[in-house]
């Protein structure tokens, strides 16, 4: 099969490296601001992995030429951080070819919605296929260009949907021979609100604060969740799984889903994380201006926030999260608005209307 990866950063060059290590045509594309690791991939002929997935896996094409790395595709994946679906969709709006499919990974809340209307697709659209994960496949760092550190490929625990969620199951079968243990969502909703990274990460980051912006040098899991870190996360755990119920979704507990994915081998809110082999040796941000704040605060509980509101559940510790970190970065992410129903196309639909998707 013809694939293409739209992202280079750590996820989508694995994602190119396994799908390539399993016999197909994989071209990389990122945008030109971004040309290191695109680079060093071409000069070398593909990609190396090491760890849980390891190898040298050839690719067909690494470049900046989004015509090129679109040319003959049957399977698009985008993967990067939820400011990049946006920018992503753009680049190839008018470029899409009835019959395509297109999967967001991850789709940090919202992905499938934020991709199809950056990508001029109305989401009743179903010429292309459009389909989001609800986290990334692997727990995987870049160590040079055109190398990655594969930590976990998860064996379960993965949720996908397509929009609409009648075309979930083909697309499924599509990408079974290199991620088997893929299971189906309800919909993107469930896949938005199964986002882990919003109910984490800035919660350590802000109890962190201090430390991130001092020496900055520490084990994020190992050393970031104390308990009382941990009663902060589980707080927000519970009204993201509120929200799905009011919604009739089932929302699986953090720790839950990490025991299922291999991360974690405790169900708790403290040592679990501590203790989880898919999360040691991970080291803290460098600064506080990163993705840990302002994509899965901006992108993650704003959305979780306001899709709260619409359906009626409150998110006291979500709101209060959200008040933190707009004064410690000196930004207004609940104004900013970057990732809401409203943007998405939802926010006048109710609560049966939204779990239909």
């Amino acid at each position: 099969m013809n694939i293409t990866v739209l992202g280079a950063g750590a996820g989508g060059t694995t994602v190119a490296f396994d799908c390539a290590a399993h016999g197909h045509q994989v071209r990389l594309f990122d945008f030109p601001e971004f040309p290191g690791n695109i680079a060093g991939i071409a000069e070398q002929g593909g990609i190396y992995a090491e760890g849980d997935i390891a190898g040298f896996s050839a690719i067909s094409y690494a470049g900046h030429d989004i015509d090129r790395a679109l040319d003959g595709a049957e399977l698009i994946y985008v993967v990067g951080p939820a400011f990049s679906t946006e920018p992503f969709g753009k680049a190839v709006a008018g470029k899409l070819q009835p019959g395509q499919t297109v999967i967001v990974t991850p789709g940090s809340c919202g992905g499938a919605l934020a991709f199809k209307r950056a990508a001029g697709l109305a989401v009743e659209d179903g010429s292309v296929r459009v389909a989001e994960t609800h986290t990334l496949h692997y727990a995987v760092r870049l160590t040079e260009p055109g190398r990655v550190r594969v930590f976990l490929k998860l064996k379960a625990g993965n949720l996908l949907a397509a929009l609409p969620g009648s075309d979930t199951g083909a697309i499924l079968e599509m990408i079974a021979d290199v991620y088997p243990s893929m299971e189906p969502a309800k919909n993107v909703i469930q896949t938005s609100l199964q986002n882990a990274n919003p109910v984490i990460h800035p919660a350590v980051s802000l109890c962190n604060s201090a430390r991130i912006e001092g020496e900055g040098d520490f084990l994020f899991y190992e050393e970031g969740v104390s308990d009382s870190v941990g009663r902060i996360i589980e707080s927000v755990d519970k009204e993201r799984i509120a929200i799905g119920e009011r919604l009739g979704i089932k929302v699986f507990s953090d720790p839950e889903m990490g025991l299922r994915q291999g991360y974690m081998l405790e169900n708790n809110y403290g040592s679990g994380y501590r203790q989880a082999p898919g999360f040691l040796g991970i080291t803290a941000q460098p600064q506080l201006d990163h993705r840990y704040i302002n994509e899965d605060v901006g992108y993650g509980l704003v959305f979780m926030s306001q899709l709260g509101q619409q359906v009626g559940v409150a998110t006291p510790t979500i709101d209060s999260l959200i008040r933190l970190a707009s004064v410690l970065m000196n930004r207004d992410y609940a104004g900013e608005a970057l990732r809401t129903p409203e943007s998405l196309g939802i926010g006048k639909l109710d609560a049966e209307q939204i779990a239909a998707l």
